[in-house]
């Protein structure tokens, strides 16, 4: 049986920040997740996590019932702080210790050190060319691990050694607890240091294996924005090499970013500098220009997505052309073969196969039938200042720039809307529909109020 008890306890002083360190984003999402995530994907009988500044923040970012959430206060080194999770952790299971602030570590080299553990102590190390601020590792003339010694406790000679403690190991509860019991603080920090346990398992004669990792990335701790942007890059090639893998053509691997989950069909191009957030799925043969923003989205087969577009929460099937600078908001439905052109906005609306809204338009609570034509500078007037309505556009109508729909309105199947004109009232199907009238003033008119939400 495996327990994993992930410490999470460190302020991040250099981080600068009123933001517990462990919530400071990788790839959008707080780098403690990927730590979850990782954890979970083990299977253990219980999860714990040790926090201390910021405590509440943190578990309102990662909210999980079955996360045992255990204070370390106040913070008196790695060795209290899994003494504090122990209590509850029977003897018989194997602890891995993990670290919040390392997002990038792999499941299957945690596999490894488990089965490296066996039923002894494993520790995950890596050679580092410049080892400055870890905790050297000093090994017996045999080659195996003799102990831990942290930096500031460091001999000259012992400073100088390239292999580094990762913070991750595994070991058995049991022994654990008493180790635990044995620690000390008579250190340079005053701490109560988890690596001490491997020196105590070495009196006790446990057997102590090291699995060094072979990508110092993957287990890069946090200690300051640099390092963020750093592990923020290393995960976005992780993903760009991942999609490239799977048929995918990106521009420049180092131009994009992911920030969610994306999927992608065979065949897919991908320019530069696209943000892909949320939950995004793209079907083969998809072209998405430069500089694009896409959010919880579905493209459909052989889109072509230019430049400069902003893509929120919207459905578009096969063969549509949007953009380039589109701005397609939540709600958006594109039937296969419509056209959403430059500098056009839509919001919650469903626009017909084969229609078009070309350019400088805005397109509100709508829907759009089959093979629509929207001139420029068309504006959905839906919203009252109060309340908002719908616009009905039946197949084949064509409306004419510079209109005005004021909802809630209806134009007929086949109708012809003439340019400049202001609809506030359904037309007839198949008929031209012109207005143009003197301007005045009306006096006494009041805006509408909001209906009461018991009304709504």
């Amino acid at each position: 049986m495996l327990s994993v008890v992930v410490l999470a306890a460190g302020q991040g002083t250099r981080m600068r920040s009123s933001l517990p360190k462990v919530l400071h984003p990788i790839a959008g999402r707080p780098m403690l997740g990927y730590v979850l995530d990782a954890a979970r994907a083990l299977q253990p009988a219980a999860l714990y996590v040790v926090h201390g500044h910021g405590g509440e923040q943190v578990r309102a970012a990662l909210p999980d019932p079955d996360i045992h959430w255990v204070e370390q206060a106040p913070p008196r080194g790695t060795g209290h702080a899994l003494q504090r999770a122990m209590p509850t952790i029977a003897d018989d299971q194997q602890v891995l210790v993990l670290c919040g602030d390392v997002p990038l570590v792999r499941v299957q080299t945690l596999q490894k050190l488990r089965q490296a553990a066996g039923a002894g102590l494993g520790l995950l190390t890596v050679q580092l060319a410049d080892p400055s601020g870890y905790g050297r590792i000093v090994r017996t003339s045999s080659g195996g691990v003799a102990a831990i010694v942290e930096e500031r406790d460091a001999s000259a000679a012992q400073r100088a050694i390239q292999e580094v403690n990762t913070g991750i190991l595994c070991l058995p509860a049991g022994r654990a607890r008493g180790w635990l019991n044995a620690l000390h603080c008579d250190n340079a920090q005053g701490e109560y240091y988890l690596t001490d346990v491997v020196a105590l398992a070495r009196r006790d004669g446990v057997d102590v294996q090291a699995l060094t990792v072979d990508d110092p990335s993957e287990v890069q701790g946090v200690n300051d924005r640099a390092q963020l942007a750093w592990l923020e890059r290393v995960y976005q090639q992780r993903e760009a090499q991942r999609l490239m893998s799977s048929g995918v053509s990106l521009m420049d691997p180092a131009r994009f970013d992911l920030r969610g989950r994306l999927v992608c069909g065979t065949d897919v191009t991908i320019d530069v500098n696209c943000i892909f957030a949320g939950d995004v799925e793209i079907a083969a043969g998809v072209y998405i220009g430069p500089n694009c923003l896409i959010r919880d989205s579905r493209i459909g087969v052989d889109a072509h997505i230019a430049g400069h577009c902003d893509i929120n929460g919207a459905i578009i099937e096969g063969a549509c052309q949007v953009g380039p600078f589109a701005r397609l908001r939540p709600g958006t439905r594109l039937a296969a073969d419509a056209k959403v052109g430059n500098f056009v906005e839509t919001k919650n609306s469903a626009i017909g196969q084969g229609s078009k809204v070309n350019h400088l338009s805005y397109v509100g609570d709508s829907e759009l039938g089959a093979g629509v034509n929207v001139g420029a500078g068309t504006i959905t007037c839906n919203y009252d200042g109060a309340n908002k309505h719908r616009t009905v556009v039946e197949d084949n109508a064509f409306i004419g720039s510079g209109t005005q729909l004021v909802a809630p309105v209806r134009v007929g199947q086949g109708a012809t809307i003439g340019a400049g004109s202001t609809i506030r009232r359904d037309t007839p199907a198949g008929t031209l529909t012109v207005s143009g009238t003197a301007q005045r003033t009306i006096t006494g008119w009041r805006r509408p109020q909001k209906k009461p939400k018991s009304e709504a």
